[in-house]
């Protein structure tokens, strides 16, 4: 099976770049399948061209390998590619299916087509998105629904939420949960005593820290997150490791609430290793992927009890109510005063949960999928 990916996503240091980079490299990893890789950026273009060799490093491809970079801003991709112009099928001739994101469409009609959709939280929340890239997000998932494309997405809950806001049958939806980066790994396995003392020097991991990690927005909940963190201050600090999106806790100026901005993988890494807890109360997300992250440490979880934290955490996390101050303060409290006993309990529960997500079963799921979208398009 040939196989092209847009692999542009790959450039931005989010979860769906991570998600990207790891689906390809266990992909490469598939006896039969045969990727190509397609990417355009104009101010980007070699950092595409350096990510595709950074993919490459990682795997251990087993089939052929195929690079094609274009010179296109994603605007005008976006106007040509509405116009029916630059089509994929002539960058890449010879490929059986094409993997999207939920963004961007080539005009291909004839080509079978899959897109993976992570949430729907720019069309549940449009005050947090401009209107051009809602405006760009409703133009593509209108083609989704009109070329009958196989859609994956990594939760049931994300799921339920394209049925309804989107319209899009149940029998072309497939979840495929996601799994650990590999990155995280293998940045763990390499890093040394001493790197992990300069980090905690530099980022002053003086006092005992809950932390949590994401990018600022209201569905993150930091605002009752902070509220029930200032009930406990003396106790722990409350690092809060992320990009500023559009939210409103940016403005606090208390002792012990720091806020990291954007961290490196191998920080983060050190973040999650020296935590007493991860708080990660979100009113909505699409996976939860940081959940395992923390797990992966051994770092215990206060996360919100919601269906999709369910999918993620199990019985392995402590769950709060997302929308009660009082109940994450209590789940906060209840983390830090477990015994030993409940520690090595809650940590086995982790490492079990951990272990039922693996990127190796991601990729033969998503196997399935571009077979399913080949056969319903008659090849």
């Amino acid at each position: 099976m040939k196989i092209g990916i847009d692999f542009t996503p790959t450039i931005y240091d989010r979860g769906v770049s991570r998600y990207t980079k790891n689906l390809i490299r266990s992909l490469m990893e598939q006896p039969g399948a045969d990727l190509a890789l397609y990417g355009s950026s104009f101010r980007q273009n070699e950092i595409l061209k350096n990510k595709a060799q950074e993919i490459l490093s990682m795997a251990k491809p087993v089939g052929e390998y195929v690079l094609k970079v274009q010179n296109y801003p994603p605007t005008l991709l976006s106007i040509l590619w509405k116009l029916g112009l630059n089509p994929i099928k002539k960058i890449l001739p010879d490929i059986d299916v094409f993997h999207s994101w939920d963004w961007l469409q080539p005009p291909d009609k004839d080509l079978p087509l899959v897109s993976t959709i992570h949430d729907l939280a720019i069309l549940k929340y449009p005050e947090t998105a401009h209107p051009k890239i809602l405006a760009a997000h409703q133009q593509s998932w209108k083609v989704l629904r009109e070329r009958d494309a196989e859609i994956i997405t990594v939760s049931q809950a994300t799921k339920r939420d394209i049925i309804e806001f989107l319209g899009i049958p149940a029998y072309r939806i497939t979840v495929i949960p996601e799994a650990l980066p590999y990155e995280i790994r293998l940045i763990n396995e390499r890093l040394t005593e001493e790197q992990s003392e300069q980090i905690k020097q530099r980022l002053v991991l003086t006092r005992p820290y809950i932390l949590f990690v994401g990018t600022r927005e209201p569905r993150k909940n930091l605002k009752r997150l902070i509220e029930a963190w200032e009930g406990i201050k003396d106790e722990v600090d409350l690092l809060i490791a992320g990009e500023t999106g559009w939210d409103e806790s940016g403005n606090y100026q208390i002792p012990g609430l720091r806020f990291l901005g954007k961290v490196t993988d191998i920080e983060l890494n050190v973040l999650y290793a020296e935590a007493e807890a991860f708080a990660y109360p979100s009113l909505d997300e699409g996976f939860g992927l940081p959940i395992l992250e923390a797990f992966y440490h051994g770092t215990p979880v206060i996360t919100a009890d919601l269906p999709v934290m369910l999918e993620v955490a199990g019985n392995a996390a402590q769950l709060v109510d997302p929308e009660n101050v009082q109940s994450i303060r209590q789940g906060i409290e209840i983390v830090l005063n477990e015994n030993t006993e409940e520690q090595r309990t809650r940590l086995q529960r982790m490492i079990i949960r951990m272990h039922m997500f693996s990127w190796h079963l991601v990729a033969e799921q998503t196997l399935e999928v571009y077979a399913k979208a080949i056969e319903r398009y008659g090849k």
